[in-house]
């Protein structure tokens, strides 16, 4: 985590759920990442309302790179959310910059052919309902695979190696839209927006999580 209202979510909830332990490192606490990486089988890292590149600002964005640079050269599968995604491309060796058009709001990603394939969204229709919540985008890592596109903002998920990054929010719910949104004239546009796809949302989404649970016990048998 990078800040504290940016949580795990529904992520948490799903896996909780399965039996699978959790360690949550907060970042913004001064938490120490973990050395011991193979007491782990997968690392998840969310979003935040920071840049990658203010790692002067806070000291461990650097930290965090360096941590996923190791994470996957030992093969241990990753997955980036948002600012987690584009932590991913930087240590990747990816830029990350200003977007040319801010997104917040719920809109719609398209699946590439590439992405169809994956295993990560094995299951999903060809269109996805999303949160999206960002002003910055990245390059796709050389190597990389696109596997979701968009006109605001073409790369929206991505697969390197053993990485999985995706710019959108799929872990939002009413109360994490309720809990950012504050009192905004905003929320509750969102959370009527979300009633009306929470159905399908929440669906989507423990998909995404059971298929990400696959690709890691395929990644450690």
């Amino acid at each position: 985590m990078h800040d504290p209202s940016e949580g795990p979510g529904s992520i948490e909830d799903y896996l909780v759920l399965q039996g699978i332990d959790v360690f949550t490192v907060r970042l913004y606490a001064r938490e120490v990442l973990p050395q011991a990486l193979h007491d782990y089988d997968a690392v998840v890292t969310m979003g935040g309302p920071m840049n990658v590149y203010e790692d002067g600002k806070y000291p461990f964005l650097r930290d965090e790179v360096n941590f996923l640079k190791k994470t996957m050269d030992r093969g241990v599968l990753v997955l980036g959310i948002c600012l987690g995604a584009q932590m991913i491309a930087r240590a990747c060796g990816a830029s990350v910059f200003k977007a040319s058009q801010k997104e917040v709001g719920w809109s719609e990603v398209f699946l590439t052919d590439t992405g169809k394939e994956d295993m990560l969204f094995r299951g999903f229709s060809e269109t996805l309902p999303v949160f999206q919540w960002h002003e910055d985008t990245f390059e796709l890592p050389v190597g990389g695979h696109l596997l979701a596109t968009s006109a605001v903002c073409p790369n929206q998920a991505f697969r390197y190696s053993n990485a999985y990054g995706l710019q959108f929010h799929v872990e939002v719910t009413p109360q994490i839209l309720s809990d950012w949104f504050g009192l905004s004239p905003e929320e509750a546009k969102m959370l009527r927006h979300m009633e009306k796809l929470e159905v399908d949302f929440m669906r989507q989404a423990r998909t995404l999580y059971s298929n990400f649970v696959d690709v890691v016990k395929a990644n450690v048998l």
